[in-house]
């Protein structure tokens, strides 16, 4: 883990040392001079694509404007944990305060204002566009920052994450740095969902919604029309209609889903030791009987006569 801190240059030098520090470990800013006295310090770490940076510092703000924009692009979302103190954010035209607790994700692609008016503690994670959006499409059209609902189990453990990923006496293994990437990009996706309107984005994103929360539900034996309308705030008569113009109706799209997962379990030769009702009960199936005539008719013989040639095939 890099630090910095202003106590190691001189008073008159630490507010144009910090800019420099921002610019280097977060993205291209201008920096607003508070009237009296200023310090500050920060940690920053990498985890392939993530950077994180933890910083505390006494009253002032940044600013990125178009300029910055256009010197220095950076396809990146700021993710934003308050610790301490408050943050008055303003992109776009959102406005608002983030208290501790509270997360935000402000779009480094477009000019943004955040400005301290107290000693502050934040923790920041810089994510590539391409991380979320992928999960998230309802971010593409955002032409703001937001705020994510301060309760509800997917903030929470997004924020344990975070604080999680930036402790400097934690040394994860590579592995477990990609796992903890990848659970905090999906526990955002999950948070921000809920701020989401989705009958505002046009049916293509929508779709992507839909089938973004879906998939990541598999595994839950109650995943219903009414549960995923009810998740992203649109009616089950929305839901149906976009599945119909997609031209599967949203069963046959979730049990194809679910035999696919099945399917490519059954073949994993790391799987082997998990016996075939372990594998249907963990992507959704709650009946046997069913599963296994769902699963020949997709594939043309039993899940055991499958996982039996995939094992022949690989010798």
């Amino acid at each position: 883990m890099a630090t910095w801190s202003t106590a190691t240059v001189q008073s008159r030098e630490r507010f144009s040392y910090w800019r420099e520090v921002v610019c280097q470990t977060v993205l291209s800013v201008s920096t607003e001079h508070p009237a009296n006295g200023f310090s500050a310090s920060i940690a920053s770490r990498t985890f392939g694509n993530l950077r994180l940076a933890s910083f505390e510092s006494t009253s002032h703000g940044i600013v990125r404007n178009n300029c910055h924009v256009a010197a220095a692009p950076e396809a990146s979302y700021l993710v934003s944990l308050q610790i301490r103190g408050r943050s008055n954010i303003t992109q776009g035209e959102e406005s608002f305060c983030l208290e501790p607790g509270e997360i935000a994700i402000v779009d480094s692609e477009r000019p943004f204002r955040v400005g301290f008016p107290d000693s502050v503690h934040r923790i920041l994670a810089i994510v590539p566009r391409e991380m979320l959006s992928q999960r998230a499409p309802w971010m593409k059209d955002a032409r703001s920052c937001r705020k994510l609902t301060l309760s509800g189990p997917y903030s929470d453990l997004a924020r344990r994450h975070l604080v999680h990923l930036t402790r400097g006496d934690d040394d994860l293994s590579t592995s477990e740095a990609v796992l903890m990437v990848e659970n905090l990009c999906n526990l955002l996706t999950l948070a921000s969902a809920r701020e989401v309107r989705p009958n505002s984005l046009a049916p293509e994103l929508m779709m992507q919604s839909i089938l973004t929360f879906c998939r990541q539900h598999l595994h839950n034996p109650e995943l219903s029309p009414s549960l995923v309308a009810s998740h992203l705030g649109i009616s089950v008569r929305t839901l149906q209609l976009r599945f119909q113009q997609s031209g599967k109706s949203f069963g046959r799209w979730l049990l194809e889903c679910r035999l696919e997962a099945c399917g490519k379990d059954l073949k994993d030769p790391f799987k082997q030791g998990d016996s075939i009702s372990t594998i249907a009960y963990r992507w959704g199936f709650n009946d046997l009987s069913h599963f296994n005539k769902a699963f020949r008719a997709r594939f043309a013989m039993s899940p055991s006569q499958w996982r039996l040639g995939n094992q022949i095939s690989s010798l």
